[in-house]
C-alpha cells in the first residue's frame, strides 16, 4: 500500500499487546495482498482481465468493498472513481490530440455491473481497470481495528501515513485528541479535534505545499472529471467513523472545492471535515470548532 502503519494499544500486558498487534499487522497484510493488482493470481487482476468480456465471480469481501466504493461515487458525483483505463487505452484516447495538455485515465463508475446473487463483478469496458489506491489503507487500518477488538484490546490508535483511527480512551481515560495546524505554520496549531472512536484521514494538495521545493516535479491531486490540477484547496481532513470511509472522502472533498466539499459534509450525519485553502483561509463543516 505504500504506507508506514504505526500501531499502539492501551494494555498491562506488553507480551500480550505485541502478539495482539502482530496479529493486526498480518491482517493489513492480507488486505494487500488481496486488493493487489500486481499479482498474477488476484481477484482484482482478474476482474481487470476480463473487462468487456465476461463478468467475474469473486469473493464476497471483495464484493462488498466495490459496492460501498460505487456508493462512495454516487454520493460524491463521481469524483471518487476506483475505475479507471489502461495506460495502452488512454493513449488511444488522445492519439490524435496534439500537444495535450492532460490525458483523462479515469473512466466511468457507472459502468461497473455488480450482481449480488452470484457475486460476480463485470467492468462493461475494454480496456477498463479498477484499482483500491483510493480505499484500500482505509480498509486495512478498520480491519486491524476490527482484528485488535475482537482479541480484546479495547483501547488503541492506529497510525497510516498520517490517517490516524482511534477507539477507547487514553490511558488516563479521558478521549483522544489532536492538534491541527496549517502546514506553513506548523507549530501553531489553529483546531483541537477530538477524535474519540473516529478517524481522521487527510489529502494535501502537494503542488501548493511543496512550492518550497524549487525545479522539482510535484504529485499533483486531479479534478477527475476536469483533469485539471485543484488549486483552489490546499489540504482536507475528514472525520468519520471509519478509517474507510475518511480515506475515501479526502480527495474527492479537494476535487469538488470548498463550497461543494462543504455542503456535501453539512448533509450527512456523523462525518466532519476541516479545509484549508490556497490563501490558507480555514474552513470547518458542522460539528468542528477552531481553537481560539
Amino acid at each position: 500500500m505504500g504506507n508506514q502503519f504505526e500501531i499502539s494499544v492501551v494494555a498491562n500486558d506488553a507480551i500480550w499487546a505485541e502478539a495482539q498487534i502482530t496479529a493486526a499487522i498480518s491482517e493489513i497484510n492480507r488486505v494487500e495482498k488481496l486488493l493487489s493488482t500486481f499479482s498474477d493470481g488476484s481477484k482484482v487482476n482478474e476482474i481487470n482481465k476480463n473487462a468487456g468480456i465476461q463478468p467475474t465471480k469473486v469473493d464476497p469481501e471483495i464484493f462488498r468493498l466495490i459496492d460501498r466504493s460505487l456508493k462512495i461515487s454516487a454520493l460524491t458525483y463521481g469524483s471518487f472513481d476506483i475505475t479507471y483505463f489502461s495506460p495502452e487505452k488512454a493513449n488511444n484516447q488522445v492519439a490524435d490530440q496534439k500537444n495535450a495538455p492532460f490525458i483523462n485515465t479515469y473512466s466511468n463508475y457507472q459502468n461497473v455491473v455488480l450482481d449480488a446473487d452470484k457475486v460476480t463483478v463485470f467492468l462493461k469496458e475494454k480496456g477498463m481497470r479498477i484499482g483500491f489506491a483510493a480505499i484500500g489503507k482505509g480498509y486495512a487500518v478498520d480491519r486491524a481495528k476490527y482484528i485488535l477488538q475482537m482479541q480484546g484490546v479495547s483501547s488503541g490508535v492506529i497510525n497510516a501515513g498520517g490517517d490516524i483511527l482511534t477507539w477507547g480512551r487514553q490511558p488516563n481515560n479521558e478521549d483522544w485528541t489532536i492538534a491541527t495546524a496549517d502546514p506553513e505554520q506548523a507549530k501553531k496549531s489553529f483546531s483541537h479535534l477530538n477524535i474519540g472512536n473516529m478517524c481522521i484521514a487527510t489529502s494535501v494538495n502537494t503542488e501548493r505545499c511543496d512550492t518550497a521545493i524549487a525545479n522539482k516535479p510535484h504529485a499533483k491531486i486531479v479534478n477527475a472529471k476536469k483533469g485539471f490540477p485543484v488549486s483552489e484547496i490546499m489540504r482536507v481532513s475528514v472525520i468519520s467513523p471509519t478509517a474507510e470511509l475518511s480515506d475515501a472522502m479526502a480527495t474527492p472533498i479537494m476535487n469538488m472545492g470548498v463550497n461543494a466539499g462543504l455542503y456535501l459534509i453539512n448533509q450527512l450525519n456523523q462525518i466532519s471535515c476541516l479545509i484549508i485553502d490556497d490563501h490558507a483561509r480555514v474552513y470547518t463543516s458542522k460539528g468542528i470548532n477552531k481553537a481560539s
